[in-house]
């Protein structure tokens, strides 16, 4: 394993400390829902810079409890607010890693750890950025939570409901997921399809399969409102957004007998809607398609659809990314859901981040120079919406 506690000098030295920030958030293991030493961690290299920094539990188990980070550094009276938002949790890293998910390890240029760009590298991005944005250039705030890759029950909500009681109203806020497909800066999200989850349920009559006119077969319903919500085209697109789409994600009976009929038949679909629907439209319309077969439907909106309209902010960050690596990021809505889904509700958001080839897998890994080029492209992009 490679020490990198004293790490080489950034190509850029007005970014220091990028790789050393990231490797110390690797070390600490973070399976969602989080708490403890990785925000310990955090706090360690915020309250430095000049951060307030609040931190809190919330909610219970078996999703809780959820650790969630609220630090700020104000700037004079009237100046504007940015705010850097993202998660410090993770997915759990499985199984055949060459090397442990939660020692970070650099072998050659790259970084490899669980969280590695799914997102503790871009939040060490944004600490080694503000340490360079000079304190009175205005407001800065960190929105950091536990359970972005759980439930997100009592994540980001909360913290927006903390920092509404405080008054601590964002002008911007970006969210550092990793974005980035092919190359750092070639991609960012100005908005994302909504979701729902809808649970379906048929109740039949339990019998012998000799005997039909007994017994009510719960299956048979099943198959046909699925059949007719599959069926369904709910729209063609819009300039913004691909075709929302319905997926049967799960059908379930659970007979273990060949010669009985069952009473009961379950089966769950997900829709990813763009902002042509609503999570509470579709579950209406679901619903009254189940009713209509026997059944009935569950809705549970995981978030609606947003978009951030092109603009003052989608271009500060355009430029940054073009000055930095020389090509002109792709605006985009696709991919699934991030907790910038919350956060629109309280100012403009957009998603930048690093390159996304590895999050979730097996061998997560950074480049060290998209490490660097992410936090050098923070500095500008922080400085450019404190000054707009």
């Amino acid at each position: 394993m490679t020490d990198i506690q004293s790490p080489p000098a950034a190509s850029n030295p007005a970014v220091p400390g990028v790789l050393a920030l990231a490797h110390a958030l690797i070390a600490c293991e973070s399976i969602t829902p989080a708490t403890g030493s990785v925000f310990d961690c955090l706090e360690s290299q915020l309250a430095p810079l000049g951060f307030e920094v609040s931190r809190f539990l919330a909610g219970e188990a078996p999703d809780g409890p959820v650790e969630n980070l609220f630090a700020i550094r104000r700037g004079p009276a009237g100046s504007k607010h940015f705010a850097f938002a993202g998660h410090l949790d993770v997915v759990p890293p499985g199984e055949g890693w060459t090397s442990a998910p939660f020692a970070p390890e650099l072998r050659g240029d790259l970084l490899y750890g669980r969280g590695a760009v799914d997102m503790k590298g871009s939040i060490a991005a944004m600490v080694a950025a503000v340490a360079q944005v000079p304190a009175d250039a205005g407001t800065v705030s960190f929105v950091i939570t536990g359970d972005e890759e759980g439930p997100a029950r009592y994540g980001t909500l909360a913290l927006m409901d903390f920092m509404r009681e405080r008054g601590e109203n964002p002008d911007l806020i970006l969210v550092g997921e990793p974005t980035s497909v092919h190359r750092l800066g070639d991609m960012m999200k100005i908005g994302r399809r909504g979701s729902v989850n809808i649970f379906l349920d048929v109740e039949g009559v339990q019998g012998h399969v000799a005997y039909p006119h007994l017994a009510d077969n719960p299956i048979t319903k099943l198959v046909a409102m699925l059949a007719e919500l599959d069926a369904i085209v709910l729209d063609e697109g819009t300039d913004w957004f691909q075709a929302s789409n319905l997926e049967v994600t799960d059908l379930t009976v659970g007979n273990p007998a060949h010669n009985v009929i069952p009473a009961r038949a379950s089966a769950r679909i997900s829709i990813r809607f763009n902002d042509l629907h609503t999570g509470a439209e579709l579950g209406a319309r679901v619903c009254a398609i189940a009713e209509k077969h026997g059944g009935i439907a569950r809705p549970v909106i995981s978030g609606e659809a947003f978009l951030t309209e092109p603009g003052v902010f989608s271009t500060l960050l355009a430029d940054a990314i073009r000055a930095e690596t020389g090509i002109e990021p792709e605006l985009s809505t696709g991919g699934g859901t991030s907790d910038a889904r919350f956060l629109k509700d309280m100012a403009p958001v957009i998603e930048f981040g690093l390159c996304n080839a590895t999050m979730h897998k097996r061998d997560e890994a950074v480049a060290v120079a998209d490490l660097e080029g992410l936090a050098r492209i923070y500095v500008t992009v922080v400085e450019a919406a404190l000054k707009a």
